[in-house]
């Protein structure tokens, strides 16, 4: 009986044996079980453990701020956020705005090189291998910019690309009942420049005339890119203008103001006609901001007006007279003087019996690109009214109706 127990043990202990044998055997020859993709996050990392986790699939998106791969169906925010500092002193070619400029799967001190052509991105890192890290010795510096990628910013004032001064280009804005007594008009282009300032034209009405009777003129120098301020009425005296221009230069100083910042107030020039002609005559002669004035069959009555113009201030004159024209006779005694020391052009408007009203309609032209030439420093056009052959010493005047005369000028001092 005791032996039968004994070798029933026995047995038993054999069998028992033999299943943890078997056990033990089946343990240490199978394939070690996946990791958790998902690792939780209060669990401590394995310090043995590569640097990149080989159950992080290299396809998945991965979040920068926190290294998990991320569910497609539930992707991450990636709108760039503020500029980091640490891409102004980081070694590491980095975007402004880019939240992490390292590979998110390294970590944030490995950064990897996106120049290196070692690096394939479009190809997954292998489990077996780590990230090639580039070290400082082999990281290429940065190149300097070419001088042709840099963006130079464009010089002058703001003129309208189209240069031809019988057209109207840019759609404007034209406010009326405005100004610094409010019974002026206000024009400028609807688009003003964000990287150029606009140029400034003072304009004078006839006496007794008021300013919503130059629409055409008003128009056309806006549509070339001029600030455009008309007055309610011109004494004569200047006093208008500059009261006009001091409300301007305010505006351009007023934060939140459609002209805030948008005019060059060193680059002003002065228009007008008939009575609005003296008006222009004297703000240049008084007003050191303003360096041109074209006068509109105007001209000074004694004809000492342009020999007042103070030199060694980079101002000139010109003015403009019909053939036939009440103010002809002031216009040429004007320019005659032998006073005048500042660059000055006298044109006339002949071949179509060009009266008293001529300058502010059919000869917008000249006034469009007397301002092109002085306050948009476009020298090329100094041949069209300097010598014997331009545009407006002996070409065609240009009217609705077509061609309908010719210029006749001539300039000195220049």
């Amino acid at each position: 009986m005791k032996s039968k127990f004994l070798k029933g043990f026995a047995v038993k202990s054999l069998i028992l044996a033999s299943a943890l044998a078997f056990v033990n055997c089946d343990d240490s020859s199978s394939p070690a079980a996946p990791a958790d993709p998902i690792v939780v996050p209060d669990t401590p990392a394995d310090p043995s453990a590569p640097v990149t986790d080989p159950s992080i699939d290299p396809s998945i998106p991965m979040d920068p701020a926190n290294p998990l791969p991320v569910d497609p169906a539930n992707p991450v925010d990636t709108t760039p956020g503020p500029v980091d500092d640490n891409c102004l002193s980081s070694s590491v070619p980095c975007t402004p705005g880019a939240e992490n400029p390292t590979d998110p799967t390294v970590g944030p001190t490995t950064p990897v090189n996106p120049t290196d052509p070692a690096v394939d991105p479009t190809v997954p890192v292998s489990s077996s291998s780590e990230v090639p890290v580039v070290s400082s010795s082999s990281e290429k510096a940065p190149e300097p910019e070419s001088s042709s990628s840099v963006v130079e910013v464009p010089k002058g004032i703001f003129l309208a690309n189209d240069k031809d001064e019988n057209k109207d280009y840019m759609e404007v804005e034209y406010i009326e009942r405005t100004g610094w007594d409010g019974a002026g008009i206000l024009s400028y282009p609807k688009r003003l420049s964000e990287t150029q300032k606009h140029g400034v034209v003072v304009w004078g009405p006839g006496g007794g005339t008021p300013p919503g009777d130059y629409p055409g003129m008003i128009k056309r120098l806006a549509s070339h890119g001029f600030v455009v301020i008309a007055l309610k009425e011109s004494p004569g005296n200047g006093n208008q203008a500059k009261s006009a221009l001091d409300w301007l230069e305010k505006k351009n100083g007023t934060p939140g103001d459609p002209l805030y910042q948008k005019l060059d107030m060193t680059k002003v020039g002065a228009s007008g006609h008939s009575m609005g002609g003296l008006e222009s005559e004297q703000i240049l002669i008084k007003d050191k901001r303003v360096i041109t004035a074209i006068l509109n069959n105007s001209g000074d009555w004694g004809g000492n007006g342009a020999a007042q113009v103070p030199t060694g201030m980079g101002k000139t004159i010109a003015l403009v007279y019909g053939e036939v024209g009440s103010e002809n006779t002031n216009a040429i005694n004007d320019y005659n003087n032998t006073g005048v020391k500042v660059p000055a052009c006298l044109i006339e408007m002949r071949g179509n019996n060009y009266g008293h009203g001529s300058g502010p309609w059919d000869g917008q032209a000249a006034t469009v690109a007397w301002m092109r030439w002085h306050l948009g420093g476009e020298d090329f056009r100094k041949a069209d009214f300097v010598g014997t052959s331009g545009k407006y010493i002996d070409g065609p005047i240009y009217t609705w109706q077509g061609a309908k005369g010719n210029w006749n000028g001539k300039c000195k001092n220049f």
